[in-house]
């Protein structure tokens, strides 16, 4: 049976690795990232390292050998890799069920992208912080989540209608986050949203896959992303509300097809 892990071995694992690391001669810098940088650690968290590479053409074996490693003496079960520019995260499950992520770049890009960043070894260069969610890029995508719930619900598809009506609520509170200052991505600032904002959204969650019912959280879902959007940008606001009304305004019969 899988034991979960304790946070003590969370932290001998973390020095572990960056012990490791340190000792590696191609590595030209280390760093702690996420909820341990900030100092928000909690008895979910996992692990968040990253390293510079110093010649870009050793990344592919530094990969290998660190995957080695965190198979051969660490207890991963599985990885896989999420790419953003220069950047490689290699995120691995452990047989504890703790999350491990390592990131690897050249040395000519290790920085600090966002301020979750703590150097603990080597060198980095200056800081560039990615920066938030452009409001109207979060109000496109919550448009086009909604066109899709249509034409899902017209279509007889309810698991993709469910699936598109979170895109629609989950783009809204990403609005909601950029106007409270909080983080807007992958949900991180959601439960620090007032009571008040979060509130007409429970109405968003489908109770079933019944027609009438996943039309009635679409309109909610629909209604909230309105609200904010004429929060943020009244006038976008004014000329996308009709639109928005007739998308939400789906009779639930029309869902019937099969």
């Amino acid at each position: 049976m899988t034991v979960m892990f304790t946070p003590e071995e969370r932290t001998r694992l973390r020095s572990d690795l960056l012990e490791q690391a340190a000792a590696d001669s191609r590595l030209t810098g280390g760093a702690i990232t996420g909820s341990f940088a900030s100092g928000h650690e909690d008895r979910w968290s996992d692990i968040d390292l990253a390293f510079g590479v110093g010649e870009a053409a050793d990344m592919p074996a530094v990969l290998s050998d660190w995957t080695a490693r965190m198979y051969g003496s660490h207890g991963a079960v599985d990885h896989f890799d999420v790419r953003a520019g220069a950047w490689t995260y290699r995120v691995y499950l452990l047989a504890s069920t703790l999350q491990v992520d390592l990131a690897f770049v050249p040395a000519a890009e290790f920085r600090a992208l966002a301020p979750t960043f703590r150097l603990v070894f080597g060198q980095a260069n200056d800081a560039r912080h990615i920066p938030p969610p452009v409001a109207t890029d979060l109000i496109g995508m919550g448009w086009l989540y909604a066109l899709h719930v249509r034409s899902s619900m017209a279509r007889g598809k309810p698991w993709q209608a469910i699936h598109m009506i979170a895109g629609v609520r989950d783009h809204a509170l990403a609005l909601a986050c950029l106007r409270h200052g909080l983080p807007a991505a992958h949900g991180k600032g959601i439960d620090r949203l007032p009571r008040d904002v979060t509130a007409p959204f429970e109405d968003s969650l489908a109770r079933s896959l019944d027609a009438a019912e996943l039309a009635r959280a679409f309109q909610a879902a629909v209604a909230g992303l309105r609200r904010e959007i004429r929060a943020v940008d009244p006038a976008l606001a004014a000329r996308l509300e009709p639109a928005l009304l007739a998308l939400s305004e789906i009779p639930a019969e029309s869902t019937a097809g099969g």
